[in-house]
């Protein structure tokens, strides 16, 4: 296992979207754009910020355009939002999206459940998205879903993965984000999957996505990063899950690999502080704890003070060394 030595890694954060969809509780708009505002000044390369969805399909994300319209833009930070068609793309544009996020899965079945479409259906229909955002000089990023296994299908082959990898590319997507999106990826699968794909296409900006559904979230970060990987996805507090994988959890949470890749000696330029600070507060607007460790347990070296009764347990302690020594023979 390597050190970072300073190493920086982009991390998207992607709790704002992909997590706040999957609660039941409707975050309101003034709370989203203050969560989105101060998650802005923490140090992130991209937030996504909601979803150009139908608001009838996903209600909890209904005010994307006011939240879009109302956020915080600080230089250097770039502004996403997930755009499933035409439609999605010209609200999109309306509200000055910084960059398009187009969803299609590897796996046929998941394609069919999620979408409703087969993927020959969805990449037809996401290649006029991309025309839209190439004639408006918005880039493009495509986030493959199950790319590491699928729950009904089982293994997705990896040849098909990189078949999409490779139309996706020929047709102008400037970035790909390898999905885990049912938490079904392990260590030495990511290395093999992200190396063949970082090989094949150097010229495209890739992303890894993982879930901790099975808690291997973050050694599959690490995979990833010693694969090649230099940015990934994340969900502040460990929110989300997906509908199709049952017992499926969210993202592996921002705070917890913001904290484990600095142990290691890779520089994120976040904020850790801010992160716990934040997934506190996204917890109270949720109405319950998040499955983040870090926001609960603290950093790794923080301080504790001693039990109550600490000084007289040391001067015990002390004492009957003190008695040893006089008891021992000169």
């Amino acid at each position: 296992m390597q050190t970072g030595n300073g190493l920086r890694l982009a991390i998207n954060e992607v709790g704002t979207r992909d997590g706040l969809q999957a609660e039941c509780r409707f975050v309101e708009t003034d709370d989203k754009v203050a969560l989105v505002d101060a998650l802005s000044r923490l140090g992130y390369a991209k937030i996504e910020v909601t979803s150009f969805t139908s608001p009838q399909a996903i209600p909890a994300l209904r005010d994307a355009e006011a939240v879009m319209h109302r956020i915080e833009r600080v230089p250097g930070v770039v502004y996403t939002a997930l755009v499933p068609n035409v439609r999605g793309g010209e609200r999109a544009l309306e509200c000055n999206t910084g960059e398009f996020n187009l969803v299609m899965s590897a796996s046929e079945t998941h394609n069919l459940a999620n979408l409703r479409m087969t993927r020959e259906q969805s990449f037809r229909q996401l290649l006029d998205v991309m025309a839209l955002a190439k004639a408006s000089r918005v880039p493009v990023n495509v986030s493959l879903s199950c790319v590491f296994g699928c729950p009904m299908e089982g293994e997705v082959p990896l040849d098909g993965v990189l078949g999409w990898i490779d139309r996706f590319a020929e047709a102008g997507a400037q970035g790909i984000t390898l999905c885990d999106t049912t938490g079904m990826a392990y260590p030495t699968q990511v290395q093999q999957v992200c190396d063949t794909a970082l090989r094949r296409q150097p010229s495209l900006a890739f992303t890894a996505h993982f879930h901790n559904t099975r808690a291997m979230g973050l050694v599959n970060t690490v995979a990833a990063v010693e694969a090649g990987v230099r940015q990934f996805d994340m969900s502040l507090g460990g929110i989300g899950g997906c509908p199709y994988a049952p017992g499926a959890s969210g993202n592996v949470a921002t705070e917890d690999v913001v904290h484990m890749l600095a142990c290691m000696g890779y520089d994120t330029g976040l904020s850790l502080p801010g992160l716990v600070q934040a997934a506190h507060r996204l917890a109270e607007l949720i109405g319950h704890d998040v499955p983040s460790q870090v926001s609960r347990a603290g950093e790794r070296l923080r301080r504790h003070a001693p039990p109550d009764g600490f000084d007289a347990i040391r001067e015990r302690a002390l004492a009957r060394d003190a008695q040893r020594a006089q008891g021992s023979p000169t």
